[in-house]
């Protein structure tokens, strides 16, 4: 009987399940979801985001994004930065949420090293290589 061809969808599934599982043990001492990184992650990229178009950057719905910004803004890491009501919401990281997507990405930057890096197991190393190289 002959070896199956490998499937790259089964192997990046296999590889991305590592690497959440992984990267969210990391966060949760940071009281961080991989989830929230990534909303943490593209407040900071696009200071003034609106609700929809960080709903769209994140794959979730519009309704999902106003329950974790509420949340978010409850633990002081953004602010709706809207000047007057009735005015699109535009979603910015306070000086909390900065130190803690600090933090968090110190947190990724070890993930990256466990599982990608020169210690790693070869397929894995060569993984993180052409991604890095397709990015």
């Amino acid at each position: 009987m002959s070896t199956p061809p490998t499937s790259p969808s089964v192997v990046l599934l296999t590889v991305a399940h590592r690497v959440e599982t992984t990267l969210a043990a990391a966060l949760a001492p940071l009281g961080l979801t991989v989830s929230r990184l990534g909303l943490l992650g593209h407040i900071s990229g696009v200071p003034g985001v609106s609700f929809s178009d960080l709903a769209r950057m994140s794959g979730i719905s519009v309704q999902s994004v106003h329950t974790a910004v509420k949340a978010l803004v409850a633990a002081g890491l953004v602010r709706d930065a809207t000047a007057r009501a009735g005015a699109a919401s535009r979603i910015e990281l306070t000086a909390e949420g900065t130190r803690l997507l600090r933090q968090a990405m110190t947190a990724v930057e070890a993930v990256d090293a466990e599982l990608f890096g020169p210690e790693a197991d070869p397929a894995l190393r060569e993984l993180g290589a052409a991604v890095r190289s397709a990015f």
